[in-house]
């Protein structure tokens, strides 16, 4: 298939370059604890074996961070970190990085007075002075609050949009210029409109393509594929990843994944027309990363996926979350949501919270919700 690429401008991640008709990278993310360095190298050095352009590590605390050093003396893989509720640790290891990720909807969670345009300088300033490109990660179930705000609570993407435009702006201004933008839906339908919208915008700036929460395989793959399949063969695209439920040892497959997409489009494999639209069942589950805090996580999205499948006609969405940054707002919009802490697992009807359950408690308790849902004539 003949495509022709968006002009947006070269961006150096390490070795790797994105942008500019440069070939699309393949990223993933380590699922182990960061702290734990040595399988941290492990699961990097793999997913560098299996192709992967870009490795992305969690970085939440100065125990994270003091890690990077060592990890980085182990492995010769593109590293990007990934940036959450405090953006002052970008100066602690962007020394031994190659791309900082952050989320716009985060910067309010740390010095909440000072305005985000001047952590947004202080990041810019921080990749610029050790050679770090930026992705700015906007994420539907984390959107900047102020955006939020001031749109219907129905309308998800125009925040997400305003947010990234105004944050491109903001770095433009400051001279950076070594940034791309993710824009994340579980929704493929979603991400194929919002980054279709910004790419039409914004031409110049690279796109890192993915369906967050995208859950287990095969349909996980299959969600990502009709996104990347859409806007890729609009030329939109840059950078992707496959976000994937599976147990670490398994996190190669991510790659494997991704590289079978992108083959299957260049050679003109694809859907001459995808409905994502189905009235049928539909499971989300993050893929596993080093924020999950219990690895019963990967096993529990797997026995909701069986226990569930006598309900695969009814039109219900199910959220299993592994973590307690991203699920409880990413789990707001399901019909029913669970995410998942160390030793409970807090259920949600919409936005309500129901309780915390054990996991050995969790399965029956979904059940009995989900059967309320049933007989309440959700189809």
């Amino acid at each position: 298939m003949d495509i022709v690429r968006n002009p947006s401008r070269t961006v150096r991640i390490g070795t790797a370059i994105i942008g500019a008709g440069h070939p699309i990278a393949v990223q993933s993310m380590t699922a182990t604890s960061t702290r734990d360095v040595a399988a941290t190298v492990a699961q990097v050095n793999a997913l560098a074996a299996a192709g992967a352009d870009v490795v992305r590590i969690a970085v939440d605390s100065d125990a994270d961070a003091a890690a990077l050093a060592e990890i980085r003396a182990n492995t010769s893989a593109n590293l990007a970190i990934d940036l959450q509720e405090n953006y002052r640790l970008a100066a602690s290891v962007a020394p031994h990085v190659n791309k900082l990720r952050y989320n716009p909807g985060h910067l309010y969670h740390h010095e909440r007075t000072k305005p985000w345009q001047d952590k947004v300088k202080f990041l810019a300033d921080t990749a610029a002075r050790h050679g770090c490109a930026m992705r700015v990660g906007v994420n539907c179930g984390s959107v900047d609050p102020a955006k939020a705000a001031k749109f219907d609570p129905e309308d998800s993407i125009s925040p997400m949009l305003e947010s990234a435009w105004e944050h491109c702006e903001c770095l433009d201004k400051l001279g950076f210029t070594q940034y791309c933008v993710s824009l994340k839906d579980s929704d493929p339908r979603k991400v194929i409109e919002v980054n279709r919208r910004f790419a039409a915008a914004r031409p110049d700036v690279p796109l890192h393509l993915g369906v967050t929460e995208a859950g287990l395989p095969p349909d996980g793959i299959i969600k990502t594929r009709i996104a990347l399949e859409q806007l890729i063969s609009r030329g939109v695209g840059d950078t992707i990843r496959v976000s994937l439920t599976v147990p670490n040892h398994r996190k190669p497959e991510e790659i494997a994944a991704g590289r079978q997409i992108l083959a299957d489009i260049a050679a003109g494999r694809v859907r001459s027309v995808v409905d994502y639209g189905l009235s049928t069942l539909n499971i989300i589950s993050c893929p596993s990363c080093s924020r999950v805090e219990n690895e019963a996580f990967v096993e529990l999205a797997e026995q909701v996926k069986a226990m569930t499948e006598y309900a695969a006609d009814h039109k219900i969405t199910i959220a299993v979350m592994g973590c307690r940054v991203n699920g409880p707002g990413e789990t707001d919009d399901a019909d029913l949501g669970l995410w998942c802490g160390p030793k409970h697992v807090n259920l949600k009807r919409g936005p309500e919270l129901l309780g915390a359950f054990t996991y050995d408690e969790i399965l029956p308790k979904l059940k009995s919700e989900l059967d309320v849902l049933i007989a309440a004539g959700m189809r």
